[in-house]
């Protein structure tokens, strides 16, 4: 096996160069394409099935990649494979090998080169190479490869690990060629390899080749586009253009462009052919800027896979010849592209499926209350493609109190996702009937039974924390089946620093084991709030429990206001590490002070930043805001309104809420990507800095993902209020 074993002697096992999900991909035959003579044909002809390495039609895409791009380079190159170290090579190096040469090829390396495998800078290397995959260059080593060792030849030898398209190790390569940066380019594609294995949606694939192709090839301009029905979309880099921080944490900006034959990009997509330009105007006729229509030198290379379309560009301002060996491994790469950019799309398919279902189930607007602000949040697990069983949900009771729950069940999948809608759904009925907490939680431990009992499944695990709000006095009474107590963040009072602590509330057992629950009370003062979470906002493995909640009580007591949103974005960044689990939060907070709010729809036009501007000015200069606190906000605002309406393509809507403490800005669309998306305005185009300005002018920011699209919010504080 490839991997954690290399491949075994007895053959290749699932998971290997022939796992299924490898295998059920159509598979051109290496070599296929060198029908003359030479290393290529033996190496078609070869019959690979009496070696570990499996028929020939089964091996993994990138190791295939990687045999492609030996064989067609007039540089002399070996393969040695899996733990045998099976031995490939091309032309080039078959010419080092002289007499061994061809009875070497197919055959384990100790077999193939005898004593001369033992020797330094021979089987060692090779060995330390595949075990640990840090590549290593060999300059000037002596290694005796002909029979008998009498005439040693001394060669610069590059080791470097090939990966399969998981990432794991499934040989090694050998240069022997004084070429430092064909082997530069050779362990990058490596890396490329490893780093395309991590990349789970279609924008990450996009920084990884992006990043990997400019520094790579030093380029002047690098396009990659993928189908997008009945056109394409894109994302160019340029050299020069600068990029910060932020830009790698942020979705690139896509471009669309029709599907015109002129386009090389277009032409490699749509026939799957490479084409390459050492010297001319490849995109004089569809060049859009000054960019495009300096660029002399042009490969494009398709992407092409079964249920994807799309090319890759690479361009030089100046003439370039486009080697054998360059070709070759761009094309490798280009494969290994392709097949990233579709397990990519499947993995966005099923994880927008996945959150749609999720987010359904949740409360698309939570309760607005005169001097209490309510807010949520819910993050997906580190996979991300599955619906969970978290939920959270706040709505008001028949005699005027607010109902609010977090819970959690077991498991994550559409099974736990369905018992979770049906706990939350019966969870309201019962809460509008007699909203006592023991009455509602015994209800629930009655319904969580019988679903139990209905399925003959008795691991159906539910936990929940369910409270009830006075909002006259502030008063609220809790109780827990057998879930996390929440978090309480007491304000500083006449200038005092806020703390924070667990709520006290009686233990009770998780739903469905027949429990009785008793009740705890407590007083939100004003400037209190009070946060429930699931568990995988504290749990991280191989950590104590005690040590994610000791984590989130400090950063509740240190957050700069107890503002819900604020308070719901620091929760689920409050503890180190990353969780498989889902992670759902919700706060309340106690306001000072009635808050003054106002609300403006935005249309998907041009003008639409600057009408919001002008309104946002207006009405904060009517709330006697502080001038310095209205031109940040003002700039911020604009960039995020233009963000909405440029990339969700949608009507956005732009709430301010302003109290004693703070200005709260929030910006909402109902696009489907679900995550911020940097403007594209004149002075901050596609360099990610509008971002880097809301992280510089505001105190807090965040985004909240909701049914249907999502919301970029931030704080600002006011003067007298700001963080020391």
């Amino acid at each position: 096996m490839v991997g954690s074993g290399g491949i075994s002697s007895g053959g290749i096992s699932p998971g290997g160069l022939s796992s299924p999900a490898i295998s059920a991909l159509p598979v051109q035959a290496v070599g296929a394409e060198h029908t003359g003579k030479g290393c290529a044909a033996l190496v078609h002809a070869f019959d690979w099935s009496r070696t570990s390495l499996g028929p020939m039609v089964r091996w993994d895409p990138a190791f295939r990649a990687a045999v492609e791009l030996m064989l067609a380079s007039p540089v002399p190159m070996m393969l040695a494979c899996g733990d045998d170290f099976v031995v490939l090579y091309n032309d080039a190096y078959a010419e080092v090998l002289h007499a061994l040469h061809p009875t070497a090829l197919g055959s384990p390396a100790e077999e193939a080169f005898g004593e001369a495998w033992h020797q330094p800078g021979m089987g060692d290397v090779v060995a330390q190479v595949y075990r640990t995959g840090r590549a290593v260059l060999e300059p000037e080593s002596q290694v005796p490869v002909t029979p008998g060792g009498t005439e040693p030849a001394f060669y610069t030898q590059g080791h470097s690990a090939i990966r399969d398209s998981r990432g794991a190790i499934a040989g090694v390569l050998i240069v022997a060629a004084e070429t430092t940066q064909v082997i530069h380019r050779l362990q990058s594609l490596g890396e490329l390899t490893a780093r395309l294995a991590g990349a789970l949606t279609i924008d990450d694939v996009t920084r990884v080749v992006l990043t990997y192709a400019m520094a790579s090839f030093d380029l002047d301009h690098c396009v990659l586009a993928v189908d997008d029905g009945s056109a394409y979309r894109y994302v160019r880099r340029i050299r020069g253009e600068m990029l910060d921080e932020a830009d790698e944490r942020l979705p690139p900006v896509w471009r669309r462009v029709g599907a015109d034959p002129a386009a090389p990009l277009v032409a490699a997509a749509e026939t799957g052919r490479a084409t390459f330009v050492n010297d001319g105007e490849p995109l004089r006729a569809v060049a859009t800027d000054r960019h495009e229509r300096r660029v002399r030198a042009l490969a494009a290379l398709p992407l092409r896979t079964p249920s994807l379309r799309g090319a890759l560009t690479m361009g030089f301002r100046h003439a370039h010849a486009w080697l054998p060996a360059e070709r070759a491994l761009l094309k490798a790469a280009a494969e290994l592209v392709a097949q990233a950019a579709e397990r990519a799309r499947r993995f966005e398919a099923q994880h927008g499926t996945a959150q749609l279902l999720q987010r359904s189930m949740l409360p698309e607007h939570l309760p607005e209350l005169d001097t209490f602000r309510i807010a949520a949040r819910y993050d997906v697990g580190v996979d991300g493609n599955a619906a969970g069983g978290d939920f959270y949900d706040a709505f008001h009771l028949l005699d005027g109190r607010l109902a609010m729950v977090l819970g959690d069940v077991a498991g994550h999948d559409v099974r736990a996702a369905a018992v979770m809608g049906q706990v939350r759904a019966a969870l309201r009925a019962l809460a509008l009937t007699d909203p006592a907490p023991p009455s509602v939680l015994a209800g629930l431990d009655r319904l969580v039974g019988s679903l139990g009992a209905e399925s003959r499944n008795e691991e159906i695990f539910v936990t929940v924390v369910y409270g009830v709000l006075d909002p006259a006095d502030g008063s609220i009474t809790l109780a827990s089946a057998g879930h996390p107590p929440p978090v309480l963040r007491r304000a500083g009072q006449g200038g005092e620093r806020a703390t924070a602590e667990l709520v006290k509330v009686p233990p009770g057992a998780p739903l469905g084991l027949g429990g009785r629950w008793q009740t705890g009370s407590l007083m939100l003062e004003p400037g209190d709030t009070i946060l429930m979470f699931s568990d995988g906002v504290v749990e991280r493995r191989g950590r104590p429990l005690n040590e994610g909640l000791d984590a989130l009580v400090a950063a509740a007591a240190g957050s700069a206001s107890g503002d819900p949103r604020n308070m719901c974005s620091l929760a689920t960044a409050a503890v180190e590490g990353t969780t498989d689990d889902d992670v759902a939060v919700l706060a309340v907070e106690h306001a000072l002070a009635m808050s003054r709010s106002a609300t403006m729809q935005v249309a998907a036009e041009p003008t639409g930043p600057s009408r919001v501007r002008q309104w946002m000015t207006t009405r904060l200069r009517e709330w006697s805001v502080p001038e310095p606190v209205i031109g940040a906000a003002i700039l911020c605002t604009s960039e995020l309104t233009t963000n909405a309406l440029l990339h969700a393509g949608t009507p956005a809507q732009v709430h301010i809420d302003l109290n004693a403490e703070r200005l709260l800005v929030s910006v909402a669309d109902t696009g489907t990507r679900g995550s911020v998306i940097r403007a594209q305005t004149d002075t901050l185009a596609s360099r990610g800095r509008g971002l880097g300005l809301i992280e510089e002018l505001s105190d807090s920011w965040g985004t909240d993902p909701t049914v249907r699209g999502s919301t970029v919010w931030f704080e600002m504080l006011l003067p007298g209020n700001a963080r020391a």
